[in-house]
């Protein structure tokens, strides 16, 4: 018996020696469909290739694409483990030929593979035709050598592919396998066809057509193949079974949870080993690709599928949680095939066993209250719309997990009433929304996030992709349609663009469409919190609601912010290190071109700290440790030693990023580990360099450090590297002996100003010590000197005053120093005069005469100063007015 692996081997290997270029499966998010939730067919990686928008990857191609069908138009879920070939998560075999062969070669290629190379009798296979396509009959009869009674004519949409109401369409051949008269079913195309004898294995779609509005308009210039054969049917064929579930890796699966769970499987537990088989490889595979659960758009869809699984594994009796316990089985079985699995193992794993854990709660909470709600409803009664509502609400039940687990009873759900309570709920939300003061015009946000729904935001993983526009507006207000020229807010259904948020800039870039659209989008807002906004110009084209367009994140410049976000967990890490655990971050702005911190910290950092958390920063960066990101509650996160980032808002979940050295210097803890949902670099080395440029006060308390990484940082090291070669070259010196040249002069500066005012000094005083004798005179039998001297410095005043005393003997001097215009004026008292003259009162007399206020020091020696220089005579004059009025 030939595995499932060996399958897709052969069949790869098969088109791999035909000359097609086999290539790996693309990721299960679409990047160029953004209709679609998920990728659930193999030709819609290569959907471009086929409208033309992108060019093939070589004339022919192979893949076995990874498929889910869970949500949106194309939904197995509620069927999978109850039918015999539904299953949510499989895996699509296909050739595609880009405009070289077409339907000759097609049939001939897909006849020698099932008969040739898988060994099927070819007297159990069937072929079906459009009922026009007279080629694909006669091909069919000629290559294959079937019998007429064997190709059938179907005259429906079954037999008519289209990507769309516009765009490449054409016929299609199925291959059939017959299993046999002993299983009831008729052939395809008769009343018996939903029976289980016929089984479609193979698709062929011969694209030859171009349709507009679903009629057909022309025909191709380069007619193309798509081909596909889900592998888990054929495998099903091949290894004799009717179920896919008892093919081989399946049968692996079910084993393992047999067990686990200590349940076996039997007539009445089948369905739910099933469920739980397949379910857990569609949620590992989205885990594997950057899907993470979450209650919006694809995230809420996983977190569906997961827990379905999870009711269905409490139903076995599973005592703890066991999905994430069946992880090494899949990727033992699947992981050789698809890497992306065993590198994500230890992330699927985490999630799928924190979800269970945290969903075991919600649902033991949830059946009690459904259980007794239920417990009079009969079959074909319905379990009232409010109850089911009450359920979400309340224990975070989903509404599709209350009509899973009342179906074997026969009881539906009220829909209409479960819709009602929703409304109400979001009327009630509308209106708290309006009583907490936001602007009126802001209320736009709200219809959009009512009507629409979150953006999904995809640009985790990814620079570009597609999306919807699901509004526009221009003005403030919603159009329908905007114009070159103008400038205009996008909001899509989905965007790889960041929304500024949590101190991180939003991203910058471009929207496209229809090779005219040219929209240069300058920033990204994320207004409520849900919504991603792109501001931008329309530099070319038109855009209008309903489109699909393209948008592309500007790289480099985002590779600059990621740079600079990760920085900032290095630095707070780094800061608690150095100087202690009171610090805790205030506050953020991560630009492309620099970042500041704000952190609480009571003094000014000593340029030896700042030296030594630039250098255990750039310690971090230089050993290029992965930057993981995992998903978990906030209690959880916090619990685990995560550090909640200042003014984030934290949802039910909230990513945690873990950066640095695992078991950093013995202390058993990764470097740096907190909440926060921004987008970082995938290695610290992606960094660069780390430099801090500036560090200064905000208020009491909290200091800020600016930054550079990585070319911002290099650029300004080169700046600075510049100037010292500058300045080196004026000093007529070596860059490395700079230091000391300008030490020498700033001695020898200090000298030379020292020496100025010596001679600045003598010059006041008239050319000697004592000499200024006519600056003196007799107030009221008093001794009185008073001096206006320009251009001294202020703190000579002390000295040239106690000169002045003591060259009086007994007296009062009062000297005014004028420099640029502002006076600073002193008067001294001898000894034998204080308790006649307070030289506080003089010179405050001075200072009001100066335009100042104030003056304070002691009773023989006090100082002021105004900004009235000129006045400085009046000033002297002052002090003598109050001596002549005074009695001797």
């Amino acid at each position: 018996m030939q595995s499932t692996n060996d399958i897709r081997r052969a069949f790869l290997d098969f088109f791999g020696e035909n000359e097609h270029t086999v290539v790996p499966s693309a990721p299960l998010v679409p990047y160029n469909d953004p209709s679609l939730m998920f990728v659930n067919a193999g030709m819609v990686p290569f959907k471009n290739v086929f409208t033309g928008f992108e060019t093939p990857p070589a004339p022919r191609a192979a893949s076995s694409q990874k498929c889910v069908r869970a949500g949106g138009k194309h939904n197995d879920l509620d069927n999978v483990g109850y039918t015999a070939r539904h299953l949510t998560f499989f895996e699509m075999l296909g050739n595609f030929s880009f405009g070289d062969y077409f339907k000759e070669r097609a049939i001939e290629l897909a006849w020698t593979m099932v008969t040739k190379e898988f060994g099927l009798d070819p007297d159990r296979l069937t072929a079906t035709v459009y009922h026009t396509d007279d080629e694909a009959y006669d091909l069919w009869r000629r290559v294959a050598g079937l019998p007429d009674e064997r190709i059938i004519r179907i005259a429906t949409k079954d037999n008519f592919w289209a990507m769309g109401a516009d765009g490449p369409c054409g016929p299609s051949s199925e291959i059939f396998y017959d299993y046999g008269p002993d299983v009831a079913g008729g052939p395809p195309g008769s009343p018996e066809e939903d029976g289980d004898r016929f089984v479609e294995i193979w698709n062929l779609v011969f694209m030859q057509h171009v349709q507009e509005a679903d009629t057909i308009t022309g025909d191709l210039p380069r007619p193309s193949i798509d081909t596909g054969m889900g592998l888990e049917r054929i495998a099903s064929v091949m290894q004799g079974k009717r179920n896919v579930f008892d093919t081989d890796t399946f049968r692996t699966l079910i084993e393992s949870s047999e067990e686990l769970v200590g349940t076996p499987a039997t007539e009445t537990t089948i369905a739910s080993h099933r469920v739980i088989a397949d379910h857990l490889r569609s949620t590992s595979f989205l885990l594997a690709d950057g899907v993470l659960p979450s209650n919006e758009g694809r995230g809420y869809v996983l977190r569906r599928i997961m827990r379905r699984a999870m009711r269905h594994a409490h139903l076995l009796g599973a005592e703890k949680p066991l999905m994430h316990r069946l992880v090494p089985t899949l990727v033992e079985e699947m992981g050789h095939a698809y890497p992306e699995l065993q590198r994500a193992q230890a992330l699927v794993t985490e999630v799928l066993e924190r979800e269970e854990t945290r969903f075991r709660q919600t649902l033991d909470k949830g059946l009690r209250l459904l259980e007794e709600e239920a417990s009079g409803l009969e079959p074909g009664d319905s379990l009232p719309g409010e109850t089911a509502f009450r359920l979400y609400d309340t224990y975070g039940f989903p509404y599709d997990l209350t009509e899973d687990a009342l179906r074997s009873r026969g009881v539906s759900v009220e829909r209409a009433g479960f819709d009602v309570a929703m409304a109400e709920q979001k009327a009630a939300a509308r209106a708290a929304w309006k009583g907490s003061g936001a602007a009126a015009d802001q209320e736009i946000w709200f219809d959009i996030a009512e009507r629409e729904g979150a953006t999904e935001f995809t640009g985790y993983n990814s620079v570009e992709g597609e999306g919807r526009v699901v509004a526009l507006i221009v003005d403030g207000k919603e159009v329908s349609r905007a114009d070159s020229g103008q400038d205009v807010i996008v909001l899509t259904n989905q965007t790889p663009f960041y929304g500024e948020s949590g101190g991180q800039a939003g991203d910058a870039g471009r929207i496209s469409g229809d090779g005219r659209l040219d929209i240069a989008v300058t920033d990204t807002s994320k207004p409520l919190g849900r919504l991603h906004a792109h501001h931008g110009t329309i530099r070319s084209g038109t855009i209008a609601t309903g489109e699909t367009v393209h948008l592309e994140v500007d790289a480099e410049r985002r590779d600059r912010v990621r740079a600079n976000h990760s920085a900032t967990h290095l630095l707070h890490a780094a800061l608690r290190n150095q100087l202690g655990d009171h610090v805790t971050q205030k506050g953020s702005l991560v630009a492309e071109d620099r970042f500041r911190f704000d952190f609480s910290h009571p003094k000014p950092l000593t340029p030896t700290q700042i030296a030594a958390i630039e250098a255990e920063v750039n310690a971090e960066i230089r050993e290029n440790e992965n930057v993981v990101t995992r998903l978990m509650s906030p209690d959880e996160a916090i619990e685990a030693g995560a550090m909640a980032l200042f003014g984030e808002k934290y949802g039910e979940e909230v990513r945690v990023l873990s950066i640095g050295r695992p078991n950093w210097e013995g202390s058993g803890r990764t470097y740096s580990v907190e909440l926060c949902g921004g987008t970082h670099v995938e290695a610290t080395g992606d960094i660069g360099v780390f430099r801090i440029v500036s560090e200064s006060a905000v208020s009491s308390g909290v200091r800020r450090i600016e930054a550079l990484t990585g070319e911002a940082a290099r650029e300004w090291l080169v700046t600075r590297e510049e100037a010292l070669k500058s300045v080196a070259a004026k000093l007529k010196t070596a860059p490395d002996e700079v230091e000391e040249r300008v030490a020498a002069l700033v001695e020898e500066r200090k000298r030379l100003e020292r020496e100025l005012a010596d001679v600045k000094k003598q010059l006041a005083l008239g050319g000697g010590r004592g000499a200024a004798p006519e600056a003196e005179e007799n107030v009221s039998g008093v001794a009185f000197s008073g001096q206006v001297l320009e251009g001294l410095d202020p703190k000579e005043l002390r000295g040239l005053l106690d000169e002045a005393k003591t060259r009086l003997g007994s007296g009062v001097a009062a000297i005014c120093a004028v420099n640029d215009g502002k006076a600073a004026f002193a008067v001294g008292v001898t000894e034998d005069l204080t308790t006649r003259f307070d030289a506080v009162d003089l010179v405050r007399a001075g200072v009001a005469a100066l335009g100042g206020k104030g003056g304070g020091g002691r009773p023989d020696m006090a100082q002021g100063g105004g900004p009235e220089g000129e006045r400085a005579a009046d000033a002297i004059a002052a002090v003598r007015d109050i001596m002549a009025g005074v009695t001797v």
